[in-house]
């Protein structure tokens, strides 16, 4: 079992100091979150003022959580939903034109259990350009969403999903190809 007492954060591990820390979780919880939902351009200019990566006409909705922006790298025209959480102990890449949908959890960081000391590491996450994860799901640390792949709503992603599939579940699997699925509205949706 752990002994939290025995617990040590890594050297470097926020990537910042303390105090840049907790100044960008002040800037978050105050002037990010008060802004207009209309406001993208402001939030895209905080974030890179926390030098996250984020591309041409993102669109990042004032309730995202962001733990460390300097961990972000976020592509043109891609949009981040209500109540998204990025939990960057680790990096989150998300590609050009793609969709992390409201109330999505995008977990970079966990704990070594088999081990007393309880240690924490982080593993980059990628949402490749033009894939799409769909409300409510969770995807773990280390894991790639392929190009143009379809995240069911309320999936559980624990490990690497292809291009241009539909996937969905707990865990999540690819079922069918996003090419030759019916339109919404036609049949099965996600």
């Amino acid at each position: 079992m752990q002994d939290l007492s025995s617990f040590r954060l890594p050297e470097g591990f926020r990537g910042r100091s303390a105090v840049a820390v907790q100044l960008w979780w002040l800037v978050q919880a105050t002037v990010f979150r008060w802004s207009p939902q209309f406001a993208y351009g402001f939030r895209r200019w905080l974030l890179r003022r926390f030098d996250a990566k984020v591309g041409r006409d993102v669109r990042i909705r004032p309730t995202v959580t962001i733990t460390y922006p300097w961990k972000v790298s976020i592509g043109d025209y891609a949009w981040v939903g209500d109540h998204v959480v990025l939990y960057t102990l680790g990096e989150i890449e998300i590609g050009a034109n793609a969709v992390v949908s409201q109330m999505s959890y995008l977990c970079t960081g966990s704990h070594d259990f088999s081990r007393r000391e309880f240690p924490i590491y982080a593993r980059k996450i990628t949402v490749e350009p033009e894939a799409w994860v769909a409300a409510g799901v969770f995807v773990a640390p280390g894991v790639t969403i392929g190009h143009g792949a379809v995240i069911g709503a309320r999936s559980s992603v624990f490990s690497d999903m292809p291009a241009e599939m539909i996937c969905l579940g707990h865990p999540c699997k690819p079922v069918k190809s996003r090419t030759s699925a019916p339109p919404p509205g036609e049949g099965e949706t996600c």
